[in-house]
C-alpha cells in the first residue's frame, strides 16, 4: 500500500507538472512564434539527422535520437504536432531565422557568435571535440605534427568542428563536408588524414567500423554546452521553452533521455 500511494504520488506530480506546462501556453499567447505554432497546429524542428545519438535516421527511413524524444515532448506539451525539418547542419540557422522552422534541436553548441544571430535556450547536452584518424596516421602523428600542410583534415561545414579544426589545425588542409558519412567514407578511403566531429561521433564510428582500424580520443578536447535554437526576435517564446525545459529537468525526463541515448547502446541495433 506505501509502495502504490508513493507511485501515485510521484505520478501526481508528473501530471501536474504537464497540466501547468499546458496551461502556460495560454500565458504566451503573444508570441509570435507560438501564434504560428497553435494556428498552423504544428511545432516546425530542424535538426540534420546524422548526429547520433542526438538525432539520426534509422533503418526505417525514420529519425530518432535524444533531440527527436525531446522535440516530441515540447510538441505534446503544445498539444500540437511535430514536424521535423531535415536540413544539412550548416543550413539550420538560417532555417530558424526565416522562419522555415520554430526551433532547432540538433546537437548544436552554444557559441558566441551564433548567440549573435540566435537565442539559446540551455544546455540541455553537454558536447565536445574529438578527432577520429586511422591506427596508421597514428601512429604516423606520432612523429609528425598533424597542423602541418601536408595534412588533410575534414569538418562539417558551418559546425564548431570547423572552427575547431581552423583554430587548432591552422596549418593543415581543411575540407568541409555537408554531413559525417561523406567525412568517413573519405577517411577510410585515404582520401583525407583524420575528421574533426563530436566524440559521441567518433566514438560511434570506431564502433560501427570494428576492422576498418579507426580510433579516436579517451577523452573530449573540448567541452561545449549544447542549447535549443530560435529566432531572436522573440523572447516569450524563448521564456516559454526556457520554463519547458526546466520543468522537464526537474521531472526527470532530460536524465531518462540521457540513460536512453548515452549510457544504452541498445538504439545502434536500429541503424541502416
Amino acid at each position: 500500500m506505501i509502495k502504490l500511494f508513493k507511485g501515485f504520488k510521484a505520478m501526481s506530480y508528473v501530471i501536474a507538472g504537464l497540466l501547468a506546462l499546458t496551461l502556460s501556453v495560454q500565458a504566451f499567447s503573444a508570441s509570435p512564434t507560438l501564434d504560428r505554432v497553435l494556428k498552423n497546429n504544428v511545432l516546425k524542428v530542424a535538426m540534420s539527422g546524422d548526429q547520433p545519438p542526438f538525432n539520426v535516421m534509422s533503418r526505417n527511413n525514420k529519425m530518432i535520437g535524444y533531440d527527436v524524444d525531446l522535440a516530441n515532448y515540447f510538441a505534446n506539451t503544445m498539444q500540437v504536432k511535430l514536424e521535423i525539418v531535415q536540413l544539412p547542419f550548416g543550413e539550420i540557422a538560417d532555417a530558424v531565422k526565416n522562419g522555415k522552422a520554430d526551433l532547432a534541436i540538433s546537437g548544436m553548441a552554444i557559441t558566441s557568435k551564433r548567440t549573435q544571430e540566435l537565442t539559446f535556450v540551455g544546455p540541455y547536452n553537454i558536447s565536445g571535440k574529438s578527432m577520429l584518424t586511422t591506427r596508421t596516421n597514428a601512429e604516423k602523428g606520432k612523429d609528425v605534427d598533424f597542423n602541418n600542410p601536408d595534412v588533410r583534415i575534414v569538418a562539417l561545414k558551418n559546425s564548431t568542428s570547423e572552427s575547431f579544426a581552423r583554430m587548432q589545425l591552422p596549418k593543415a588542409k581543411l575540407k568541409t563536408i555537408s554531413d559525417y558519412e561523406e567525412g568517413i567514407k573519405l577517411l577510410l578511403a585515404g582520401d583525407v588524414d583524420a575528421m574533426i566531429a563530436d566524440m559521441t561521433i567518433a566514438k560511434l564510428s570506431v564502433l560501427r567500423n570494428p576492422d576498418a582500424g579507426l580510433i579516436t580520443n579517451k577523452s573530449p578536447l573540448s567541452i561545449e554546452p549544447i542549447g535549443i535554437a530560435m529566432a531572436n526576435d522573440d523572447a516569450q517564446f524563448a521564456n516559454l521553452v526556457r520554463n519547458y525545459l526546466s520543468t522537464f529537468e526537474k521531472m526527470g525526463i532530460t536524465k531518462k533521455l540521457n540513460e536512453k541515448w548515452f549510457e544504452n547502446s541498445g538504439w545502434i541495433a536500429a541503424l541502416p
